[in-house]
């Protein structure tokens, strides 16, 4: 529409009758009423004159930079993948009883790796989706452990904690000795410290393999002992391999192992020594041949010898042997017995004997349980039956006892665990 003529001649002052003079034909327009509709006017286009006529009609708004509010949301939108690990960051005395987990939310894990500074490193797997990684076995007590994880489009995540100690500890005292060489009779024999009432989560963390290969199975004497045997005894040359894996293990409440060991030894040749009481000889066979037939005296009828397979466990050029120990009250006090060889842990032993007559070996049975052959006092004579057995003789060699009136030995007694069928050994294993 058009604006109203403007004039700008003044205008006339008012008629004497009071009121304005009017023109016909022509709008009474005043100054101050045209310049009201213009201001109101510039309002309306401004608001017309910026952006799209169609951006307007959605009624979407725009943002700085020029990308609209809606693009922006969808941005921020995006989050950054977040690592989780277990035990947490800084912990000091974190459990041991449970495994590593590292986690993460929004995104996936690439890599994971966890080492203690003891050397060692903690092996894991992923689940499906690669949002969490577990350790395939818990951390060490009393070890501090780094663990660095990485997910896609992530930086890298450290972390590092320290397990606690255990309290209270035990150990197992195995024999043969690490790096010796034994008779084929030698089981591997472990006692332990403290009593042990989860039997078989020790027995699992033990292994005994042999080579070559024979199936080895543990049998328990009781809570502080578990032996290892093959069916049949050592092949002569075969070297076996004991591994303890009890660190962190939990024998009893509150009680864990501390040990983390591999231990190898060998088995020499096949020597396995029969004494026959009937007889009263003792012949030595090596390798399927006679090495050495012995005249012997053994026990009397009031102290009659065990019988049956019995294992050297213990070798004295001299040793003293008192009566009291066994419980013969003092009956004898020998203090420079030659050539002793422990078969029984209640005190059975091969041994030289100087102070009786020699007619009595392969005569008479005059011992008081032992297994006498004849030596000389100061055990310096290689020549007699007793020095030449001896040499002849390592730990772990059988001596087999038979016709001595007596039962046979118990397994325990010594390591003298052949006397047990392979089914009844197997039946004591807790595995």
């Amino acid at each position: 529409m058009g604006f109203p003529e403007i004039s700008n001649r003044p205008e006339s002052a008012p008629e004497a009758s009071g009121q304005a003079r009017h023109r016909p034909g022509r709008p009474a327009w005043s100054r101050r009423g045209i310049l009201a509709a213009l201001g109101a006017a510039v309002p309306a286009l401004a608001l017309t004159g910026c952006g799209d006529p169609a951006d307007a009609a959605e009624g979407t708004a725009t943002t700085p930079t020029g990308g609209t509010q809606a693009g922006t949301e969808a941005k921020s939108q995006v989050r950054t993948p977040a690592i989780t690990v277990s035990p947490a960051d800084g912990t000091k005395k974190a459990e041991f009883t449970g495994p590593v987990e590292v986690s993460v939310t929004d995104g996936t894990l690439s890599t994971v790796d966890v080492s203690g500074n003891d050397g060692s490193t903690l092996a894991g797997s992923f689940n499906d989706g690669r949002t969490r990684w577990t350790s395939t076995r818990n951390p060490y007590s009393g070890t501090k452990y780094t663990v660095t994880a990485k997910a896609e489009g992530a930086a890298e995540h450290t972390a590092v904690f320290v397990t606690k100690s255990p309290g209270e500890t035990f150990v197992g005292y195995f024999t043969p000795e690490a790096n010796s060489t034994s008779g084929v009779g030698m089981p591997v024999s472990i006692n332990f410290t403290k009593a042990v009432t989860d039997r078989a989560a020790v027995e699992k963390a033990i292994t005994v393999t042999a080579e070559p290969a024979a199936e080895v199975v543990g049998h328990w004497f009781g809570n502080t002992r578990l032996d290892f045997r093959p069916a049949r005894y050592w092949a002569a040359g075969t070297k076996i391999t004991l591994s303890l894996r009890l660190k962190d293990v939990e024998g009893t409440d509150g009680v864990y192992g501390v040990q983390s060991k591999d231990v190898t030894f060998r088995i020499g040749r096949h020597q396995v020594s029969t004494v026959d009481l009937a007889k009263k000889t003792m012949t030595v066979e090596r390798s399927g041949a006679t090495l050495a037939t012995y005249p012997v005296s053994g026990g009397d009828a009031d102290h009659t010898t065990w019988s049956g397979i019995m294992v050297i466990s213990e070798r004295f050029e001299e040793t003293r042997m008192e009566s009291s120990t066994v419980g013969l009250g003092d009956e004898y006090d020998i203090a420079d017995v030659p050539h002793a060889q422990r078969l029984t842990t209640s005190g059975t032993f091969i041994h030289g004997n100087y102070w009786a007559s020699a007619s009595i070996f392969g005569g008479s049975n005059t011992s008081h349980g032992c297994i006498g052959l004849h030596d000389v006092k100061g055990a310096d004579d290689t020549s007699v039956p007793g020095s030449r057995f001896y040499e002849s003789s390592m730990l772990g060699d059988v001596v087999v006892v038979k016709n001595s009136g007596e039962r046979t030995v118990e397994a325990s007694n010594g390591l003298n665990g052949w006397n047990l069928s392979w089914a009844d050994w197997k039946a004591g294993s807790a595995l």
